[in-house]
């Protein structure tokens, strides 16, 4: 049953990574992304919107999938820790600016990261080829 769990928060945290990076791809576009990262601070804020946007969208798709679990939930993982400490810090813990709804998404990724797919992912039917 402990794989079937970690199943389900990896499909339900892949299809969160998914919209707000289709979000940013499809309704804000790279360039509005940008504008938000640059007024927060960062360096080659129209990279960084790429690098964003790309890691969000194709991020969710492979966490839902289960394609290469482990990394793709470091990398989700490294972008809600940038998210924390540039965006969500100051706005204490609640929500709408708070930290709270950055750091499950953080744990749940470190979650993924260290007991892999679960069920029902690409991951597994890599291993047994390999």
């Amino acid at each position: 049953m402990q794989r079937w769990g970690i199943t389900i928060l990896r499909i339900v945290v892949g299809t969160v990574f998914l919209m707000h990076g289709g979000q940013k791809l499809f309704v804000y576009g790279f360039h509005a992304t940008a504008g938000f990262l640059s007024h927060l601070g960062f360096p080659y804020p129209l990279v960084m919107a790429v690098i964003l946007t790309l890691t969000e969208f194709l991020g969710g798709i492979a966490l839902i999938v289960g394609l290469f679990t482990r990394w793709v939930a470091v990398a989700l993982a490294i972008v809600m820790t940038v998210a924390l400490f540039k965006v969500h810090l100051h706005g204490g813990f609640f929500l709408p600016n708070g930290v709270e709804y950055v750091v499950t998404l953080l744990a749940a990724n470190l979650c993924l990261a260290l007991a892999g797919a679960g069920m029902l992912a690409v991951d597994n039917i890599m291993r047994h080829k390999g």
